[in-house]
């Protein structure tokens, strides 16, 4: 079974400064924001949504950034392939809200910040999704 989800990278610029969102997930670890596809959507309708359902930010999309494909034993449903397509997305609305149905709470923290929350207690499969945000942004991590 095939299960497709999307989400994204959020970024704002405020007062000169560049802030990249991070939510925190309900096992206590630094992650983006993403959600599975519903019918009808598109998999970039799909990001959108999401993140404005966990975060409460609307946003647009600026650039993909990545696909990420793994596998998962779910306990009725057996293996599922799963596919999550990443993108670059800039804040243009909405304030600041975590869905605590399915997430523990939501920031904004300074590029170097982000980078360094996402590598202490991050999914390692967003290393690769968030470095690849940061470099569009012209932001340099180690």
């Amino acid at each position: 079974m095939k299960e497709i989800s999307a989400g994204g990278v959020v970024y704002r610029h405020r007062e000169g400064v560049t802030e990249i969102q991070l939510i925190q997930d309900r096992y206590g670890k630094m992650t983006l924001p993403k959600g599975k596809m519903e019918p009808g959507e598109t998999i970039p309708e799909t990001a959108l949504r999401e993140i404005r359902e966990e975060t409460g930010i609307d946003g647009r999309i600026v650039a993909e950034l990545e696909r990420i494909e793994y596998q998962y034993s779910h306990e009725k449903r057996g293996t599922i392939d799963k596919e999550v397509h990443y993108f670059l997305v800039e804040a243009t609305g909405g304030s600041l809200q975590a869905q605590i149905e399915e997430i523990r709470g939501v920031a904004w923290f300074e590029p170097l910040e982000a980078w360094k929350r996402q590598k202490q207690s991050g999914y390692a499969n967003n290393d690769s999704v968030l470095a690849k945000a940061l470099q569009a942004l012209r932001i340099e991590v180690d």
